[in-house]
């Protein structure tokens, strides 16, 4: 019998034994390891450690509670995937269509996603440290309460995102697009915002604490409340940003003809 197929009926038996009460169903795993085409498939709980499912076909599949811990998901679709819960340390899901993905508490440590597409997924309380999403589609994506310490956001789509509450201190997000995303309470101490586009953000209540926004546009942005002590402001642009309760102590940039501007309504131009 074929060393593959040998490997195959090993990881069937090892899953019958450790998931008695619910497991994936075994024809099904078959078929996503000998094909790779498994679109819709009950792969519950599955054992999926370090295997090569690059290209694979798993759209609208059940994966909850599934281990994929270091498997190759470079290019797979995906789109629709319930993984809530799952473990995807690092995983290579590279180039891979995660659209409206369900991601909720999974454990994506140390993951590599760039340039993979997850616009409109649900990673709420997803845990991401580590992980490289520089160039990944994030647009309207609901990343609210999310661990996204250190993470290498650099290039991302985050448009319309809702990253409230989320953790992103040290978060490498240059010339990212934030553009109307949500940010409150977010946590940004330290992260690096270069040239970052955060237009009609909400940034409220956010800490931004020694956090460098060098040539960031925050046009009509809201800052009402969060805390930029010791932040980076050379050539920001706050045009018409909302600074009610706004902790600017410290922060670099900030001079008399930045502050004048503050104060100034949004113009007709400005809101276009």
């Amino acid at each position: 019998m074929k060393p593959r197929i040998l490997a195959i009926l090993a990881l069937l038996s090892i899953m019958g034994l450790a998931m008695p009460v619910k497991a994936a169903n075994p024809d099904q795993v078959r078929q996503l390891l000998e094909t790779k085409q498994c679109n819709e498939c009950d792969l519950t709980d599955a054992n999926l450690v370090n295997f090569d499912l690059s290209n694979a076909n798993l759209a609208r599949a059940d994966l909850r509670g599934a281990n994929l811990s270091g498997t190759n998901l470079q290019g797979a679709d995906m789109s629709g995937v319930n993984m809530n819960r799952t473990s995807l340390a690092d995983a290579n899901m590279s180039n891979a269509s995660l659209r409206g993905a369900k991601l909720r508490d999974a454990d994506m440590v140390g993951v590599d996603l760039r340039a993979a597409n997850l616009s409109d997924a649900d990673l709420r309380g997803a845990y991401l440290g580590g992980a490289d999403l520089s160039r990944a589609d994030l647009s309207a994506a609901n990343l609210s309460r999310a661990h996204l310490e250190g993470v290498n956001l650099v290039g991302v789509d985050l448009s319309g995102a809702d990253l409230s509450q989320a953790k992103m201190d040290g978060a490498y997000l240059h010339v990212a697009n934030l553009n109307g995303a949500n940010l409150s309470g977010a946590n940004l101490n330290g992260s690096e915002l270069y040239l970052a586009d955060l237009r009609d953000a909400d940034l409220s209540e956010a800490q931004m604490d020694s956090a460098n926004l060098t040539g960031a546009n925050l046009r009509r942005a809201d800052l009402s409340g969060a805390v930029l002590t010791a932040s980076i402001l050379r050539g920001v642009d706050l045009t018409g940003t909302k600074i009610s309760r706004t902790n600017f102590e410290g922060a670099i940039g900030i001079d008399e003809t930045t502050s004048m501007l503050l104060e100034q309504p949004p113009t007709l131009e400005d809101r276009e």
